[in-house]
C-alpha cells in the first residue's frame, strides 16, 4: 500500500533531519522538504524516467546500520521490492526566503503595511503549512528564517524584538543577484541551448547546392549518372532555397557502339561534370554582452516561474523592464532580438513569393508533439476499451449493415 522511494540526500545532513510538509510558494499548496536543524532546508526534485519508456526500480532493504539492532518485528518491512515507477528524488538546498514569500505576500496584501513581528507573519500560513509550528522549534531554524526574511523586508528594532514589512524593491533586488550569479556561467546544457542559443540564432538567407554528375564513356557509348548532391540544411524554417541544375550529354558514332557492344574488356573513361550554385546573406552573430543578457533575463524568469507566485511574479518582471539602468539595461538584447525579428519576416516573405512545390519543413519540437498527442490518444483508447465489457465489445463486432436502429421502432408513422 505505501512502497518504499528512491532518495538521495546530502552527506552533510545530520541524523535529526526530518521531512516535513511547509507551504509551497509557487502553488500555496504543502509540499514535502527535508529541514535540517544545522545544515538548512532542502527541496525535493523529482527524476523520473520517460511514459514512453518504462522502467522500475529494484531494491533491496537489509537490517545493517541503524537497523541492525532491531528485532525481527521491527524488521518486518525490510525486503525485497520492485517498484513500479523509476522516480527519483533528489534533495538541493532552497533558500529559507522562499518558503516565507507567502507570509510576506499575505502582510503585503491590505492597503496599508505595517511593520510586523516574525511571529505574526508566520501566524499568517500556520494553518497551510502543518509542520511549521514544530520545525521553528528546532535549533536554529527561527533565526535563519528571520535572517533571511530581512532580505525582503524593511526592518525597524520595536523594543527588543525586530519587526519586519515587506518591500517588492529589497525582493527584486535579491532576486537579480541571485539571476546574475546564476548568468555568471553557461546555464545547464539544455537550458542554454533551448533559451539561449537557439533563440539568438539569427536565420540563414542562403543556402548552398552541389550536383555532380559522372559520364562514363566505353568507346563511344556514354551513361551518365548523378553521383552526389549536397544540400546543407538551414537553420530556419522560412529560410529561402536556390536550386541548381546541370546537365550532361554525349553523343557517339554507331559503328564505335557496335563495337563496344561486342567487347567487355574495354576500358572505361569517366568524366565528372560538378555544378555549384552558391548564395550568401549575412547573418548577425550575438555579441558577448547579448548572450549574458540573455542568459541573465533567463535565470531571472526561471526563478520567478519556479519559487513565486504568477501574479507577483508579473510585477516584478514589469518593475525589472523599467528600471533599466539601475538593475540591469536589456535594451541591447531588445534591439538585437527586434533586428533578428525582422528578418524572419523578410525570409518568410521571400519564401512566399518563391518555391510553393516545396514541403513544409517540420522541425523537432512539431514532431515531438505530434508524437505526444499520438501517444495520448492511443492511451485513451486503451483506457475505454479497458473499461468495456465482453458483451459491448462483441456486439461491436456484429455486422449491422441493412438491419434498422432501435429509434426508428419509435417514430410516428
Amino acid at each position: 500500500m505505501n512502497p518504499p522511494k528512491i532518495f538521495i540526500l546530502p552527506k552533510k545532513a545530520t541524523e535529526e533531519a526530518r521531512i516535513v510538509s511547509l507551504l509551497n510558494p509557487r502553488y500555496a499548496k504543502p509540499t514535502r522538504y527535508l529541514v535540517c536543524p544545522e545544515t538548512g532546508i532542502y527541496e525535493f526534485t523529482k527524476v523520473a524516467a520517460p511514459k514512453t519508456t518504462p522502467r522500475s526500480w529494484l531494491i533491496e532493504s537489509s537490517p545493517t546500520g541503524a537497523s541492525a539492532g532491531k528485532t525481527d518485528e521491527d524488521c518486518v518491512e525490510l525486503g525485497t521490492y520492485i517498484t513500479k515507477g523509476a522516480d527519483l528524488f533528489i534533495a538541493t538546498p532552497i533558500d529559507p526566503l522562499f518558503l516565507i514569500l507567502p507570509a510576506l505576500a499575505a502582510a503585503s496584501k491590505s492597503e496599508k503595511r505595517f511593520f510586523l513581528s516574525s511571529d505574526d507573519h508566520f501566524d499568517s500560513i500556520l494553518q497551510d503549512s502543518p509542520h511549521l509550528a514544530e520545525v521553528l522549534r528546532w535549533g536554529n531554524v527561527r533565526g535563519v528564517l528571520e535572517s533571511r526574511m530581512a532580505a525582503a523586508c524593511e526592518t525597524s528594532q520595536g523594543g527588543d524584538e525586530l519587526m519586519f514589512r515587506f518591500s517588492e524593491e529589497k525582493l527584486l533586488n535579491e532576486l537579480v543577484s541571485k539571476a546574475k550569479k546564476m548568468a555568471d556561467q553557461p546555464l545547464p546544457k539544455s537550458m542554454e541551448e533551448k533559451f539561449v542559443t537557439k533563440v539568438l540564432e539569427a536565420p540563414m538567407l542562403g543556402v548552398k547546392r552541389e550536383a555532380t554528375l559522372s559520364v562514363s564513356q566505353s568507346q563511344g557509348e556514354s551513361v551518365s549518372t548523378p553521383e552526389s548532391e549536397t544540400t546543407p540544411s538551414t537553420v530556419e524554417s522560412s529560410e529561402s532555397q536556390s536550386s541548381a541544375s546541370s546537365l550532361a550529354s554525349a553523343t557517339s558514332d554507331p559503328s564505335e557502339a557496335s563495337t563496344a557492344a561486342t567487347s567487355v574488356t574495354e576500358e572505361l573513361t569517366t568524366t565528372t561534370v560538378t555544378s555549384t550554385t552558391e548564395v550568401v546573406a549575412a547573418t548577425l552573430q550575438a555579441s558577448e554582452e547579448v548572450t549574458k543578457l540573455q542568459r541573465l533575463r533567463t535565470a531571472f524568469q526561471f526563478i520567478c516561474s519556479s519559487y513565486l507566485v504568477p501574479a507577483q511574479a508579473a510585477e516584478l518582471k514589469t518593475m525589472l523592464e523599467e528600471r533599466k539602468s539601475s538593475l540591469a539595461d536589456f535594451t541591447p538584447l531588445d534591439g538585437y532580438l527586434a533586428r533578428i525579428a525582422k528578418m524572419r519576416q523578410d525570409a518568410l516573405a521571400a519564401r512566399s513569393m518563391g518555391d510553393y512545390s516545396r514541403k513544409r519543413v517540420v522541425d523537432d519540437e512539431e514532431a515531438a508533439e505530434r508524437a505526444e498527442k499520438k501517444r495520448k490518444k492511443e492511451e485513451e483508447d486503451k483506457r475505454k476499451k479497458a473499461g468495456q465489457s465482453r458483451g459491448v465489445r462483441d456486439l461491436q463486432k456484429v455486422n449491422t449493415r441493412g438491419m434498422k436502429k432501435m429509434s426508428d421502432f419509435f417514430q410516428k408513422k
